[in-house]
């Protein structure tokens, strides 16, 4: 349950600089300037790139450039947005906070849980409002569905089942950037870049696992050093199952989640949630000897996916909550959730596909993936720059 912010005596327009002005932070950096968030404007801009920032230049008029994180938070802004690579999330939150910054990150977090706990005491210090941009946690169907499951009207959880494998991709987004599908670049494949967001809605609905087992494989169907192919077993309190499955290497692809409980089934697919709702409980059914019949009579119900814009929705609850109090959709600590399982799979798979239990050895992790950034290898990076509008697509809920 979401809880109440506290209105932070922001001003009537909350200043945002965008850190990190590449294909995501552009698109934020355009919403921004365009003015399609009440109650926020974009103040500055961010990049080490001179490329980037001459772009900045002549795309945002008026709007001050920076090339140095430093000198941006010497100024008068009241919030920044970060979207440089992983790695940096957690280092450039930190400092933020430290200057008396309010933090909006893009997921996730950060590669290592560990600097995700930093992050998150780093805000709880400063008493600066922590968002991150799980926008599709604002898509209808997902929030319908932890409605049902959170309230208790699907009954005592039995399994989960996520397929999401329409994540295909070719050789050449790989090699689109050397920094691309390397451990010390993007510190992990399919379940790091593509999947952060099902990662969290897939546990805001569920729940948190007691533990996982996780199958991840390196390489599987491309010339990468990080995982392309992953499936990932869980155990809920209660006894319920999990199941995970990614991938970058099948087309057509399945976006197809299924959860069933003692009192129905709930199944997202294509754009459309079903609802089928059982009179009686299945537990008390099956041990009641008056019962007859195969079948326990139901009711179906269907929900059809609304279009909205999930970015905007975040960067406007954000300025929502700073001006008015509004609960956030995705407050950072959430992050924590999602980082946790995605870490904790990579533990399970890198000492041999063993249970882990949450919570894990964040330092273990850490250590073991020194050793493989040590060992890492670096591919060659292609002149051509992948499209603008197949990244558009890629940011939106696809079935």
């Amino acid at each position: 349950m979401l809880t109440q912010q506290t209105p932070l005596q922001a001003p009537s327009k909350i200043r945002m600089a965008v850190v990190g002005v590449g294909n995501i932070g552009s698109a934020h950096a355009n919403t921004l300037y365009t003015g399609q968030v009440d109650g926020m404007v974009l103040a500055a801009v961010c990049d080490v790139s001179e490329a980037v920032r001459q772009r900045c230049r002549e795309s945002y008029p008026g709007v001050p450039v920076y090339e140095d994180f430093e000198d941006l938070l010497k100024t008068d802004v009241d919030a920044v947005l970060i979207s440089v690579p992983h790695p940096f999330h957690s280092r450039l939150a930190i400092r933020a906070f430290e200057k008396g910054k309010h933090v909006l990150t893009e997921k996730p977090m950060d590669i290592r849980l560990s600097q995700g706990l930093a992050m998150a005491e780093a805000a709880q210090k400063s008493g600066r409002l922590f968002g991150i941009m799980f926008n599709q946690r604002t898509g209808n169907l997902f929030q319908k569905a932890r409605q049902i499951v959170q309230s208790g009207q699907l009954g005592q959880l039995k399994r989960s089942v996520w397929i999401i494998t329409n994540w295909y991709r070719t050789q050449a987004y790989y090699d689109s950037g050397a920094w691309r599908a390397t451990w010390s670049g993007e510190g992990g494949g399919v379940l790091m870049n593509q999947c952060p967001h099902q990662l969290d809605l897939w546990q805001w609905i569920c729940g948190m696992p007691l533990s996982v087992t996780a199958f991840c494989e390196e390489g599987r169907y491309h010339h990468i050093e990080v995982e392309d192919n992953a499936t990932i077993l869980a155990k809920f309190a209660g006894g319920a199952d999990g199941l995970f499955i990614t991938s970058t290497g099948e087309s057509p692809g399945t976006n197809r989640l299924e959860i069933s409980g003692t009192l129905g089934k709930l199944v997202l697919e294509g754009g459309k949630l079903t609802w089928w709702k059982l009179e009686r409980d299945e537990r008390q059914v099956c041990f009641d000897p008056a019962f007859e019949g195969s079948r326990i009579p139901f009711t179906q119900q269907e929900f059809v996916q609304e279009k909205i814009n999930g970015h905007r929705a975040i960067l406007q609850n954000f300025a929502n909550a700073l001006r008015f109090g509004e609960p956030l959709l995705a407050p950072g600590e959430d992050g924590l959730h999602q980082l946790t399982l995605q870490n904790a799979a990579y533990l399970s798979a890198w000492k041999g596909n063993v249970p882990v239990t949450l919570p894990f050895d964040a330092q273990e992790y850490d250590r073991l993936l020194a050793q493989k950034q040590a060992t890492g290898r670096t591919h060659g990076a292609s002149a051509n720059s992948l499209n603008s509008k197949e990244y558009n697509d890629r940011w939106q809920i696809n079935w």
